[in-house]
């Protein structure tokens, strides 16, 4: 279980225990199954607040929620990323502009709208919006470890050094998480299943091709960026499929 507890420890910021460096080799075979448990605790916040409150401050609750428990890691990344990316510099001095600490507008104004997106989706989503929670962070985290086997990985020493080699045994939590995200949205959503998964390929690919024509290759905060517009094409996928 030590890989599961690097990726905890990696994905979020609860407590994981003491771990070693070789540990977060293990951890992309549990990306998935972690955000399946940070889309279940926004799925309990966003049924707690939609008993008190509009379905937009549900929502918004919901996001905070991600937000909290994952320190926005993914968040992060998706503003640097679309800094450095969208900054239009060769690809040395665009990955030196996505290790900057500092956001950029190309940055701030991409996250304002995936974020802004995110609530929209979800409250329009309404009573599937906890399952669509719970599947789309899940999924998109599967999307992630597999952007890390294709790779290829640019820093020598960064977010997923040490994460690319070949998966062995977290093969079987990786793909039990994904049979439960599926099954679960399958039993909830029923075809719309499929617009969901169409639009995470689409939002987590477009970010990936990018990437590799822009760069040569991935980093963590295009791993970042990854998750959050794959989420973001699951829920609107869905959505638009209901």
């Amino acid at each position: 279980m030590r890989g599961a507890r690097a990726a905890l420890a990696f994905l979020t910021r609860l407590p994981a225990g003491r771990l070693e460096a070789a540990d977060f080799a293990r951890a992309p075979g549990w990306f998935t199954g972690v955000g399946l448990g940070v889309g279940a605790v926004q799925a309990l916040v966003w049924c707690g607040a939609a008993a008190l409150w509009p379905p937009v401050l549900a929502a918004v609750a919901a996001v905070a929620a991600g937000l909290m428990i994952t320190g926005a890691l993914h968040e992060d990344g998706l503003a640097d990323a679309f800094d450095g990316l969208g900054s239009g510099r060769p690809a040395e001095r665009a990955l030196e502009i996505m290790r900057d600490s500092r956001i950029g507008s190309f940055g701030a104004l991409a996250l304002g709208l995936v974020m802004a997106a995110r609530v929209v989706a979800l409250v329009g989503l309404g009573p599937l919006a906890p399952v669509a929670l719970v599947a789309g962070q899940g999924l998109s985290r599967a999307a992630m470890t597999g952007m890390l086997r294709a790779g290829p990985y640019l820093r020598a020493q960064g977010t997923g050094t040490g994460m690319t080699g070949a998966l062995g045994p977290g093969l079987v939590p990786l793909g039990l998480a994904v049979a439960a995200a599926s099954l679960l949205a399958a039993w909830a959503m029923g075809w719309a299943l499929l617009g969901g998964l169409a639009g995470l390929i689409l939002g987590a690919g477009a970010m990936r091709f990018w990437a590799l024509r822009r760069l040569g290759g991935i980093t963590g905060d295009i791993l970042g960026a990854a998750q959050g517009l794959g989420d973001l094409g699951f829920l609107l996928g869905v959505l638009a499929c209901l």
